[in-house]
């Protein structure tokens, strides 16, 4: 039988004695999409977060966790920031900024603390699943949680 995966948002989440469940799925390199990771593990796409990271104009980087479905409004996510404008960072930038690549990237455990932002949505669910650090891996816990743990701001990002 296969050993269970163990991350290093995992590793952090047990430091600081925070629940969560682990739920692993298969990785399809064709769709990366968080609706077929959604489907996958059989939860509703509301409650399942991606983890989007974004470049203030003056403010620099920041991350907004939004359901799969949703698209950042941008104007929303830089009103947040306190900045003028934001766009999203390029993908290749990604692992170099935040440690994570893509379809891993988790708003735990980044290379460096960025000003975090969860949708405000989140706040209907129970329990929310972000990413748990790689492919293939999310971690389940309540969204006070996680606001509690990276010093999220909840805002309306959609």
């Amino acid at each position: 039988m296969a050993k269970a995966v163990k991350t290093n948002v995992m590793r952090l989440l047990d430091a600081a004695k925070i629940k969560y469940e682990a739920k692993e799925y298969p990785v399809d390199e064709h769709d990366l999409s968080g609706s077929h990771a959604a489907d996958l593990m059989g939860v509703d796409h509301g409650s399942m977060f991606k983890t989007l990271v974004l470049k203030g104009e003056k403010t620099g980087y920041l991350v907004c966790c939004i359901p799969v479905d949703g698209e950042v409004d941008l104007k929303k996510a830089a009103k947040a920031a306190g900045d003028k404008k934001v766009e999203m960072l390029p993908m290749k930038d990604l692992l170099s900024v935040t440690g994570y690549i893509r379809g891993g990237c988790s708003p735990i455990g980044m290379k460096k603390r960025f000003p975090t932002y969860l949708d405000s949505s989140a706040l209907e669910y129970e329990k929310i699943a972000v990413s748990a650090g790689m492919r293939g891996v999310q971690v389940i816990l309540s969204p006070e949680d996680l606001v509690e743990y990276v010093g999220a701001k909840i805002t309306n990002l959609m």
